[in-house]
């Protein structure tokens, strides 16, 4: 019996696959506990135009992203961050990512996830850094921070 699968069945196949299963198989576990449906044509296609309506989804939340991208990459979008420092240009205390997407949503109005920033350590010197944000799977920005003396 063909049938269309509704969640991932270890072993036997994955959510959206349509594969051919031993009818006992079929309908004393897959259909009965709705793990799996039977592959009729209206289902299938009813399945196809879900899977189209999935990539046209993600191609626009990657268009998004590239579009946020460009932004963020412009020459003009610098984020400006103040704090105490000494003689030496290193600062009393350090910057965060939590404060970079603080000053980013104040100043550019572009709201960005404090995880998805690349900080190896927070930021402990004056100067221009540049902080690389993973904003989709597939696209990943540069973020510029001026961090100058209070």
């Amino acid at each position: 019996m063909k049938v269309i699968f509704l969640e991932d069945v270890k072993g036997r196949g994955k959510k959206g696959e349509v594969k051919e299963v031993p009818d006992g198989y079929a309908n004393n576990f897959l259909i009965k506990n709705k793990k799996a449906e039977v592959a009729t044509n209206a289902n299938v296609s009813a399945l196809q135009g879900q899977k189209r309506a999935a990539d046209r989804e993600a191609a626009e939340e990657i268009k998004l992203a590239q579009d946020l991208k460009t932004k963020l990459e412009q020459e003009d979008s610098v984020i400006e961050l103040k704090a105490k420092a000494g003689s030496d240009g290193r600062l009393f205390g350090a910057i965060s990512s939590k404060q970079i997407v603080v000053a980013a949503e104040q100043q550019l109005g572009i709201k960005l996830d404090k995880r998805k920033m690349d900080m190896k350590e927070p930021i402990r010197s004056l100067g221009y850094r540049n902080v690389k944000v993973k904003l989709h799977k597939n696209v990943e920005a540069n973020l510029r921070i001026h961090t100058d003396e209070q």
